[in-house]
């Protein structure tokens, strides 16, 4: 275990994952903002602001700019994840650092131009292709562990 943790392939992951993973963290405030700015709640209690009720009836609406973000935080939760269960798995393999911190890089890469993609609403194939490219990458890891573990 010792080894692990002065491994610097298991230090640069857990740099970016953490990176990553902070990165899908801001999404939650950053729906709570674009809910209270647009005044678009899905819960009746989160309406209290207003004793109005026609007012508060109004505000319990959909509204594209929150679901745009929602839409972020949920395709962040399930491209980071499998990138950090992957990458752990993968960081355990023993890989050359530069070929390790190329894939961690990337995907993190990719993932923050997909956010910037998403939320200030880019032309496509600015989204789909930052897409691509972390899953080529997550996959990538993958392949490296399912062929590492086929050959013990």
């Amino acid at each position: 275990m010792a080894d692990l943790m002065n491994s610097d392939v298991f230090l640069a992951f857990c740099t970016y994952a953490t990176i990553v993973i902070l990165k899908m963290m801001f999404m939650a405030p950053l729906t709570g903002y674009f809910r209270f700015t647009r005044k678009a709640f899905s819960n009746w209690e989160d309406t209290a602001m207003s004793k109005n009720p026609e007012a508060r009836k109004k505000m319990l609406q959909t509204n594209p700019d929150v679901e745009r973000v929602r839409r972020c935080h949920l395709n962040d939760l399930e491209n980071i994840i499998p990138f950090v269960v992957i990458g752990l798995l993968y960081a355990l393999t023993g890989p050359d650092l530069s070929t390790a911190l190329l894939h961690f890089r990337v995907f993190v890469g990719s993932r923050f131009i997909h956010t910037a993609s998403y939320v200030l609403a880019l032309p496509q194939p600015s989204r789909g292709l930052s897409w691509v490219v972390g899953m080529i990458t997550t996959f990538s890891m993958a392949y490296r562990v399912l062929t590492t573990a086929l050959y013990l």
